[in-house]
């Protein structure tokens, strides 16, 4: 770790036009501190090479070969200790920015979600839509993956004070004895969502939580225990405060999460077999099995798993288990989620029905469920991960969370994370379109959604989860773009999300090929739309954040990928 101040430019950085972007105003003083992460195999948060084309090749489609920019892990995202003037971000502040007027309105909206429990802020509401008639429990639940964005814009602004109890409110419910029927979930189970409701008999402040089982069609969330720790992470990178993650009860639920999800069975993959249903896309879209949105989301969370936990009796046989499941995931999804224009013809030419271990389809997916569009979806240069793959199936769909996770964690090499900007580049219309950005694509539809969706009213095609445009995901986008050096596409984007979101009453999700329309069922005033704006703008305006979401390539976890003995020309 570099311990001495310095400045950081990004100046030198193939499409990082700081200069423009900062208007020649002063470069970025940070202050270099100790985190987390001295005990890291590596360091974090390097600026990822753009390379050119598409990623290398082995396994199914992958081979080694990474550029490096100047990595900027050490960096201290400097929102602690600053507070917000006239409602705008203390980046913009810090940086003289001359601040959109979008976000004044913004930090005003989002500061009205804010619910507090007897006195103190513990978290934002899902939406503040007092003209939707049925507002279900957006009005009144807390949800984990949404106040993620809420959670990054309040510590870029230097207000840690929610998150951190969020952290440990949280950290309680995952104590509780959690049941759906007659069945006990295991102990590591974070909850989907909670509220704070008034105890009429003694007057104060109670807590009560949702495992799944009050959630449309009961389903647990997988993917709360990740966020968890991945926001615990970005707190502590963000304060520099390390006694938190360390006390014993943070290094419990640590473990209890890691051990819940290393828990050893059938399985003969290192990805996580999950349920429909059990992540952002949270009603039946055919995400079960092994959807990249969650081995992405896993990854992660293993990280930052390593870099928080302590290395005493308990704690350093996890981070074995851990170090042991990262390298094998990070083999896995690199080489059979991985597709690229030469990929997809290799794969067009599998032979099926081999057997042995010399056996090139080893998942003995057939050629003929290759998707007609995805010929023509697929450019000559970029490349990106599919969204499923298990026995005889792969998905082929798009998934920009799970894509942008990779990049973010580092599960895509900087090859792929370059590759995967490409394609987001060459196909702009398909996947960012009028609103940015696109959940998923395509869209399923006819007798396909039928079966798949189970004919849901709310998952027509190109609405909601089934190609809708979610503004929430701006933020994940803005920051792969800053990751991999293509500013360019995040200020694009940003620019498209500003002409409407707030004349539009800052909608949950938009509908149409290209996101022209307000959802069907949109709310309005939807928490995570306003809190991903703001952390796409203030992450534009100092890249620095980027470190509290953002993992280097461990060199530990990248072995040489090689073709099966049996592969041919």
């Amino acid at each position: 770790m570099r311990k001495a101040s310095s400045q950081a430019s990004l100046a030198d950085a193939d499409d990082f036009d700081l200069t423009r972007l900062l208007n020649h105003k002063p470069r970025i003083n940070v202050e270099r501190q100790r985190s987390f992460d001295d005990r890291s195999l590596t360091s974090e948060l390097s600026l990822s090479g753009a390379g050119t084309g598409t990623a290398s090749r082995g396994g199914w489609g992958y081979g080694g070969g990474a550029m490096e920019r100047e990595s900027y892990e050490s960096m201290y995202s400097p929102g602690g200790g600053l507070r917000s003037y006239c409602g705008t971000p203390a980046s913009s502040t810090r940086l003289s920015f001359e601040p959109h007027p979008l976000v004044g309105e913004a930090w005003d909206a989002l500061r009205r979600s804010l619910v507090n429990f007897r006195g103190q802020p513990l978290g934002t509401i899902a939406a503040v839509d007092h003209s939707a008639g049925e507002v279900l429990n957006y009005d009144q639940q807390v949800f984990v993956r949404d106040f993620v964005p809420s959670a990054l814009a309040f510590l870029m602004n230097g207000e840690p004070e929610v998150v951190r109890n969020f952290l440990l409110k949280t950290l309680l419910l995952q104590g509780w004895e959690k049941r759906i029927d007659r069945f006990k979930l295991g102990e590591g189970a974070m909850p989907a969502s909670f509220k704070v409701l008034k105890d009429p008999k003694r007057g104060v402040d109670k807590l009560v939580a949702d495992f799944g089982e009050s959630a449309i069609g009961r389903v647990a969330p997988v993917d709360s225990g990740f966020w968890w720790i991945i926001i615990l992470r970005a707190y502590t990178k963000s304060t520099g405060d390390m006694t938190l993650a360390e006390t014993p009860m943070c290094q419990k639920g640590i473990r209890l999460i890691m051990n819940q999800c290393l828990a050893e069975g059938f399985d003969t993959f290192p990805t996580l077999l999950c349920a429909d249903g059990c992540c952002m896309i949270d009603r039946r879209m055919g995400v079960y099995g092994y959807p990249i949105e969650i081995q992405a989301l896993f990854f992660m969370a293993l990280r930052c798993a390593l870099l928080m936990l302590k290395p005493d009796a308990e704690g350093k046989e996890m981070m074995e288990r851990i170090v042991t499941r990262l390298s094998a995931l990070s083999y896995h999804v690199r080489s059979y989620f991985w597709v690229d224009f030469q990929q997809l013809n290799d794969i067009y030419r599998f032979k099926t029905e081999e057997y042995s271990h010399t056996a090139v389809n080893k998942f003995n997916v057939n050629p003929e469920s290759i998707p007609d569009w995805l010929f023509d979806f697929m450019p000559s240069r970029g490349g990106y991960f599919v969204g499923n793959v298990s026995p005889a199936r792969m998905d082929f769909r798009w998934f920009a969370l799970g894509n942008c996770v990779a990049i973010l964690a580092s599960l895509a090499t900087p090859d792929q994370a370059s590759a995967i900007m490409d394609l987001v580049e060459e196909r702009w219309e398909d996947l960012v379109g009028e609103m940015p950005v696109k959940i998923c694509y395509p869209a399923i539809e006819g007798h396909e959604w039928q079966t798949v969706t189970g004919c849901d009213p709310k998952n027509t095609r190109w609405s909601y989860h089934n190609g809708g445009s979610w503004p929430v995901l701006l933020w994940l986008l803005t920051a792969a773009c800053i990751k991999t050096g293509r500013l360019k596409i995040a200020r694009r984007a940003i620019e498209l999300a500003e002409a409407r979101l707030a004349r539009d009453g800052w909608p949950e999700y938009y509908d149409g090929k290209l996101g022209r329309y307000i959802g069907k069922q949109a709310r309005k005033f939807q928490t995570w739309s306003i809190a991903g704006y703001l952390v796409a703008k203030m992450m534009l305006e100092d890249p620095s954040h980027l470190g509290m979401i953002s993992l280097e390539e461990d060199k530990a976890m990248k072995p040489v990928l090689r073709r099966s003995a049996s592969w041919t020309v």
